[in-house]
């Protein structure tokens, strides 16, 4: 069983509020869990209004397929015009974890 996570620190474009902020993380979230069937949630930073970390985890029975979907979800944050992706920090768990 290998578990990998990604972590996005995002700096959010023209946003003035915290209901503004949730029409660009929601949609954001959605995405990911619907193309990729992943794991997907607004982790840290909610007080915020122009700043969110985004959680991604995937579980699989192949490390290659992780790395894979990971990567493509990578893509898809980093390609939003809306926010800057500030960061990523991307971790793999195996069996002998």
């Amino acid at each position: 069983m290998y578990v990998g996570t990604l972590s996005f620190d995002l700096l959010l474009g023209d946003v003035h509020s915290l209901k503004e902020k949730r029409s660009v993380v929601r949609p954001i979230v959605a995405e990911l869990q619907r193309k990729f069937a992943v794991s997907a949630a607004e982790v840290g930073d909610q007080d915020l209004h122009r700043r969110a970390r985004i959680g991604v985890t995937l579980v699989s029975g192949d490390a290659g397929f992780v790395s894979d979907v990971l990567d493509r979800c990578e893509r898809l944050v980093a390609a939003r015009p809306e926010v800057e992706l500030l960061s990523v920090r991307r971790r793999y768990h195996g069996d002998e974890d």
